[in-house]
């Protein structure tokens, strides 16, 4: 797997992760679950912010949960030991040099790795060989480009970009998700649904303004404030502007929409 990772590793990063996690739930994950005896392949799980609420909405299937950092592994271990939940192994491996066995698996489940990928298509192709004839694979993905927002600000949309940039450079791509559907298709699955999540956010809506426009977007925006404007793609007081601009849209008559896509197919 790629080791650029355009959002860092530290503890603000974690918790950013976490909170993204939690807050989505109910509008990633509530049709995610597997029958009884299921093997299932979680492909970079990180620090197991998804990895408890697969094992819990399928206790019955096992699951082997993978990640290249040994790190994020001792983190998704405390978080499934904390949960009580018993069904997971973890192992830390490459997506691009698994040593698993072809067609070991019933499906497949990947969520938020394809976007840091130089090469997604390989990906998907390595992991269509190790799926069953009639299991599935699930991928989550977000899209940059689907942000929207109230008050509309050309600072705000200029911050954001700074982030599609800088994963651009690391051979990532930040509006993966428009690109599953012909994605999976190319990979050789059949049947393939994708279908828009949108997190929409007004002040009605308060845990989603805290835990999403605050804690998960607007944060990952201003985690790359250094190296945006090191590299030149922005100037501080511009940038700045654009967080604030980002946090305006968290006040009682603002807006915050943002759209992910959830995309299974199927290998015949």
């Amino acid at each position: 797997m790629d080791k650029a990772y355009v959002h860092g590793y530290d503890l603000r990063e974690n918790r950013r992760l976490q909170d993204q996690a939690n807050t989505l739930v109910e509008l990633l994950h509530s049709d995610t679950s597997y029958p009884a005896g299921s093997r299932i392949l979680e492909v970079g799980c990180g620090v197991g912010a998804q990895t408890v609420t697969l094992a819990r909405n399928s206790p019955n299937a096992s699951l082997l949960s993978i990640d290249i950092f040994e790190e994020s592994i001792t983190e998704a271990r405390g978080a499934l030991e904390t949960s009580g939940l018993n069904n997971v192994q973890f192992l830390c491996a490459d997506i691009f040099n698994l040593d698993l066995e072809t067609e070991s698996f019933d499906h497949v489940f990947v969520c938020h790795v394809l976007e840091h990928l130089s090469q997604p298509d390989n990906a998907l192709a390595i992991l269509q060989s190790l799926i069953k004839v009639g299991g599935t694979i699930t991928v989550i993905e977000g899209d940059h480009g689907s942000t929207y927002f109230y008050p509309d600000s050309e600072a705000a949309q200029k911050a954001i970009q700074c982030q599609v940039e800088l994963q651009k450079r690391t051979g990532g791509n930040a509006n993966i998700g428009r690109e599953l559907y012909p994605l999976l298709k190319a990979a050789g699955f059949s049947s393939v649904n994708v279908s828009p999540r949108m997190v929409y956010v007004d002040s009605s809506k308060p845990g989603l303004v805290e835990g999403f426009t605050k804690n998960t977007f607007t944060a990952m925006i201003e985690g790359v404030r250094e190296s945006s404007i090191a590299a030149g793609l922005i100037g501080e007081t511009t940038f700045d502007e654009g967080i604030r601009a980002l946090y305006r849209t968290t006040e009682q008559d603002g807006v915050f929409c943002y759209t992910f896509f959830k995309a299974i197919g199927t290998k015949r």
